[in-house]
């Protein structure tokens, strides 16, 4: 493996160290992930990861947008399949297809991350 996709995949192992964290029931957004990591992570990056996420290993379906939507309504088979899944959980959506944030919001208390060195997706 070389250096850029070690870099890589030290990104993709913090996002993730989070979303397991999420309970079940929860949720949280892409922004606020990306707020908790720092410098290097936007809303869209945490998106990017999650798409190569291993379903098995992280509960995907627990990181929504800002609005408190699904964002991969029309990309997954079966349609809304996320938005099924976190219904599944208990979690309610109301006619545009959104969630009381207020409600399901879930914000880590003292989370940590152990490594000091960030990762970056380029090079160095």
């Amino acid at each position: 493996m070389d250096n850029k996709q070690v870099n890589e995949q030290k990104y993709h192992e913090r996002v993730y160290k989070i979303v397991r964290e999420i309970p079940f029931g929860k949720v949280m957004t892409y922004g606020q992930i990306a707020e908790i990591l720092g410098e290097g992570y936007t809303a869209r990056t945490i998106g990017y990861v999650m798409h190569a996420a291993d379903t098995e290993n992280v509960p995907w379906q627990r990181v929504i947008n800002s609005q408190g939507a699904c964002s991969t309504g029309k990309m997954t088979m079966p349609v809304n399949l996320q938005q099924k899944i976190l219904e599944d959980e208990g979690i309610e959506f109301n006619e545009k297809g959104r969630c009381d944030l207020k409600k399901h919001l879930w914000s880590p208390e003292d989370f940590e991350l152990e490594d000091d060195e960030q990762p970056s997706l380029f090079e160095k």
